[in-house]
């Protein structure tokens, strides 16, 4: 009892008083002027957002899909061939990932399995995995094309 009496009668000083208000109006202010900078950062943020789904929802999508009739143009340009008239067809497009594709193309009745890398760079020949797979000769397997049909593999 007589250790709560000390504590009043402490606080009951006017000096210890007027330090205690300072303290107490000097932290309350840091949570205050906290609390404002979290609720601007927060309105600033959310505007943001709200501007880029705005500038994305403006923009076309620029998402490339790889047809056919693309793929045959890459493969007439990287083969350095007549765009109208290309001797290299493109029969099938057996995978249409953006990023990685995989074509079956023709030349003189000859098909070959071959790769289109980021929408740009043609790519004829063995490809293989992490664990040493031949991935092409899997292909032509799944696809029954005979590897005697074209030599050493390219397309001149």
């Amino acid at each position: 009892m007589s250790k709560i009496r000390f504590i009043i009668k402490r606080l009951s000083n006017p000096r210890v008083r007027r330090r205690l208000k300072i303290g107490l109006s000097v932290y309350a202010c840091i949570i205050l002027l906290c609390l404002l900078s979290k609720l601007s950062y927060d309105i600033g943020f959310f505007n943001a957002e709200a501007l880029k789904q705005a500038r994305n929802a403006q923009l076309p999508t620029t998402n490339p899909v790889l047809t056919t009739e693309r793929a045959r143009q890459i493969v007439a340009g990287a083969l350095k061939e007549d765009p109208s008239n290309p001797q290299t067809l493109v029969i099938q497009l057996i995978d249409s990932n953006p990023h990685f594709a995989i074509i079956m193309i023709e030349k003189n009745k000859m098909k070959q399995i071959a790769y289109i890398i980021d929408m740009r760079l043609f790519f004829i020949g063995n490809l293989f995995n992490a664990e040493g797979y031949n991935l092409t000769e899997g292909m032509e397997n799944q696809y029954d094309i005979k590897r005697e049909n074209y030599n050493s593999g390219s397309v001149k």
